[in-house]
C-alpha cells in the first residue's frame, strides 16, 4: 500500500477559507461611514462560530508570540472586538481580557474599561474590521487613558481602500499595527469559492472529514464527497 503525505491547511489558510465563505457579501452596501460599497464583511459571523473561534485565536495567538510583545492582556472596543477577545483569552491560558465601553456607564462603578485593569501592563488592542480606523483608535485612546502600555494593535481584515491605516498608525505609534488579512484577500478566496467551475485536486493538502485528497475549498479542506 502506498502512503502519501498530505500537509493540512495551516489554521491563518483555514481562517481565511472560513472568512470568506460566512463573513464576505457582494452587493451594493452603505458602511457605518457612510461610504457605498459593492462588499460587506462581518467578520462576527466567523468569530462566533465555534470553528472560526478557534482558528481566530490560533492565529492572533501566533502573531503576537512572533512579534514578541508578551502583553498580559488583551481587548478592544465592544462588540467587534468582544468574541476575538474571549477567543485569544481562553485558547492561550495566559492572556487576560478587557473591553472598552463606547462611553462610560453612568451607573456603577461608571468604568469605560471592563475586565482586567491593571495599570501600566501591556497590552494589545485587537478589532474585527478596520475601516476608517475609528473603533481603533477609540480602544487605542481609551486604554492609554486608563493607564494601560499598548504594545501593538491588530485587526482580523483591513478595508485599504478606506484609508484607514495611516490613522490607525498614528494613533497606536509607536506600537506597531498589523492586519490579519486585506479585504482583498478575502475577496480572492470568495471569488474562488463561488465559482463553480473552480473544482481541481489540491495536492498539498487532504480532506478533512476522510482523510482523502482534497479536490475543492467551500470552505475548509474537503474532499468532492464531502464538499460544503
Amino acid at each position: 500500500m502506498v502512503s502519501l503525505n498530505f500537509d493540512m491547511p495551516s489554521p491563518r489558510q483555514e481562517l481565511l477559507r472560513v472568512l470568506a465563505h460566512k463573513s464576505f457579501t457582494l452587493g451594493d452596501f452603505k458602511l457605518s461611514s457612510g461610504a457605498a460599497s459593492d462588499y460587506y464583511i462581518d467578520c462576527r459571523t466567523t468569530t462566533l462560530d465555534a470553528r472560526g473561534a478557534q482558528l481566530t485565536a490560533q492565529v492572533f495567538l501566533e502573531e503576537i508570540r512572533q512579534r514578541g510583545w508578551k502583553p498580559q492582556a488583551i481587548g478592544g472596543l465592544t462588540m467587534g472586538a468582544d468574541p476575538i477577545v474571549v477567543a485569544v483569552s481562553v485558547t492561550s491560558g495566559e492572556l487576560n481580557g478587557f473591553l472598552v465601553r463606547k462611553a462610560e456607564k453612568q451607573h456603577g462603578t461608571g468604568q469605560r474599561i471592563e475586565g482586567f485593569r491593571q495599570k501600566a501592563a501591556k497590552v494589545v488592542i485587537v478589532d474585527d474590521v478596520c475601516t476608517t480606523g475609528g473603533s481603533t483608535i477609540q480602544a487605542i485612546e481609551a486604554a492609554r487613558e486608563f493607564g494601560f502600555d499598548v504594545v501593538g494593535v491588530m485587526c482580523l481584515v483591513e478595508r485599504k481602500e478606506a484609508g484607514g491605516r495611516a490613522s490607525v498608525e498614528k494613533a497606536a505609534a509607536p506600537a506597531p499595527f498589523i492586519a490579519i488579512f486585506s479585504s482583498d484577500e478575502v475577496r480572492k478566496e470568495h471569488l474562488l469559492q463561488t465559482d463553480e467551475t473552480n473544482e481541481f485536486v489540491a495536492v498539498s493538502t487532504t480532506c478533512e472529514v476522510c482523510g482523502k485528497p482534497a479536490a475543492v475549498y467551500h470552505p475548509r479542506s474537503r474532499c468532492k464527497e464531502h464538499k460544503i
